[in-house]
């Protein structure tokens, strides 16, 4: 077993190979445009938890989790070239929706910002 902080650096070199074989060696058009946020390694090491997300977000999230789908295999047989490790993690990808719920957070401040506004105003004005 390994510690979280291996863990964690093995997630994070997962991340960086993983981004440029996507931009430079992917030649499915559906994986253009797909940026890896976070990628998450448990600590036997079996399992990577990759999240993802796309420009056109989330109109585009079924065909990129397809598209990610399909390529696992190649994506992970490239990664473990790249990555000397015992055995290399199963690669399991997933849609992440921080983004989508960080802007929701900063929409939703606005607006109470704005009936704040239209609050106080109508409190001075009365």
């Amino acid at each position: 077993m390994a510690s979280e902080a291996r863990a964690r650096k093995i997630g994070d070199l997962i991340k960086e190979e993983l981004a440029t074989l996507l931009q430079k060696e992917a030649a499915d058009p559906r994986l253009e445009m797909v940026t890896v946020t976070e990628v998450e390694v448990d600590r036997e090491l079996a399992f990577a938890s990759v999240y993802v997300t796309a420009l056109g977000g989330e109109e585009r999230k079924e065909e990129v989790m397809l598209a990610l789908k399909g390529a696992r295999g190649f994506l992970r047989s490239s990664l473990a070239a790249k990555i000397q490790l015992r055995s290399f993690p199963q690669l399991r990808f997933n849609w992440d929706v921080s983004t989508a719920r960080g802007a929701r957070i900063e929409e939703l401040l606005g607006m109470l910002k704005e009936e704040k506004k239209t609050d106080d105003g109508q409190a001075d004005g009365s």
